[in-house]
């Protein structure tokens, strides 16, 4: 995909310290800058807490934004966004009507960046992922992401850390939880061979996971040698390369000779949104078997249907994460089923944000992680009221 080069990166118009709340704006591609934006309130959100941003993590959509400033909908220089969805905290304020037994100022909690309306028929449910009146952190128009020094949250889309787990381990939770939701869609049961497609941070969770389920064996499938390598330490994968000059059907034969899958895997995830690797993946599956597209790639592929239709495939789409999602994820980390302190491999200052995009842009490292407003930045400014 080719990509506009950017321009010569400033990192703000003011000084962070002479700023009260401050936030990173995205108004165009390759267009961001530090600005002051008002605290947000819970005087008129007592279900809410304040949050105090620690740390906010990089990922791909974070990645599109900076380069072509949005999915369907763009930011404007009259409609910017403050980025951020991935994030920890510590509990700043807390809203009258949240029960006292929840949180106390002070706690370390992730954030699961999203409020449903809780009332529409996906809502009710229990598919409030799929609500079509979701405010999702960093989404134009106007929904406000976590490059800020505070965040307004639901109280009950807050997480307490659990004790050894910290807060930049807690930035891992949210994608952490996007790797349960496409194992549990997809139905990993102990013994089961799973083919992970995409070795970037949602694959390598989606592998972890899939063992912490149960799975027998992961094969982790990527273009980059360098992927493989963490996979294979990071998730105890096998790993195959596939051949950029081979069709669909040819890789599929060699992945399933390589990895000793039998009549082919039991479980594909998808976490690349490569067209080749959805192709691969129908092939690779034996009859009956699973397959879940967790990455987001183009619009519109083309896909090998008569194959799915002959295996009897079960096919599902995957869209972030769900009710217990986030608590399940916790959970693994607490049991220490699943360590995710060794993909990140740097931290930035809050003023360097636009670094850790362009680290992220040119694939360097697995998670880069943004620091929170230091307070020596700005300690002379006032707290916000509760």
């Amino acid at each position: 995909m080719n990509e506009p080069s950017p321009p010569a990166l400033s990192q703000s118009n003011q000084s962070i310290s002479a700023l009260a709340n401050p936030s990173w704006f995205l108004s165009a591609p390759f267009t961001a800058n530090i600005r002051d934006h008002p605290a947000p309130s819970l005087e008129d959100h007592p279900h809410s807490v304040l949050v105090r941003i620690r740390y906010t993590g990089v990922c791909g959509s974070d990645v599109h934004f900076w380069t072509h400033g949005g999915f369907t909908r763009h930011v404007s220089p009259d409609s910017p966004i403050i980025l951020g969805h991935e994030a920890s905290g510590t509990i700043h304020s807390i809203g009258s009507a949240v029960p006292p037994h929840l949180f106390t100022q002070g706690d370390h909690v992730a954030i699961e960046p999203g409020t449903p309306c809780r009332t529409c028929p996906r809502c009710k449910e229990g598919r409030y992922n799929l609500c079509a009146g979701m405010k999702f952190a960093a989404a134009p128009p106007g929904t406000h992401g976590t490059l800020t020094r505070y965040f307004r949250a639901p109280a009950d889309f807050c997480y307490k850390l659990p004790k050894g787990v910290g807060l930049e381990e807690g930035v891992l939770v949210e994608p952490l939880a996007v790797a349960v939701h496409a194992v549990k869609l997809v139905g990993v049961k102990p013994g089961d061979s799973v083919i992970v497609f995409g070795s970037g941070t949602v694959g390598l969770l989606c592998m972890a996971v899939a063992r912490a389920f149960g799975a027998k064996k992961i094969v982790a499938v990527d273009i980059l040698e360098a992927k493989l390598e963490v996979a294979k330490e990071f998730a105890g994968a096998e790993v195959f390369r596939p051949h950029m000059s081979k069709t669909a059907e040819e890789n599929a034969a060699d992945l399933i000779k390589a990895g000793k899958l039998g009549e082919g895997a039991d479980v594909a995830i998808e976490a690349s949104g490569a067209e080749s690797s959805v192709n691969n993946a129908i092939h690779a599956l034996r009859i009956g078997g699973a397959f879940v597209q967790a990455g987001l790639g183009k619009a519109q592929v083309n896909f090998p249907i008569l194959r799915m239709s002959e295996k009897e495939l079960n096919v599902k789409g995957c869209f972030r994460y769900g009710p217990g999602d986030f608590s399940l994820a916790l959970d693994l980390l607490e049991m220490g089923r699943i360590s995710v302190k060794k993909l990140i491999t740097k931290v930035v200052p809050f003023g360097n944000a636009i670094e850790a995009w362009e680290t992220t842009r040119r694939g360097l490292g697995v998670k880069t992680l943004i620091e929170g407003v230091e307070d020596t930045e700005n300690g002379a400014k006032s707290s916000p009221d509760g």
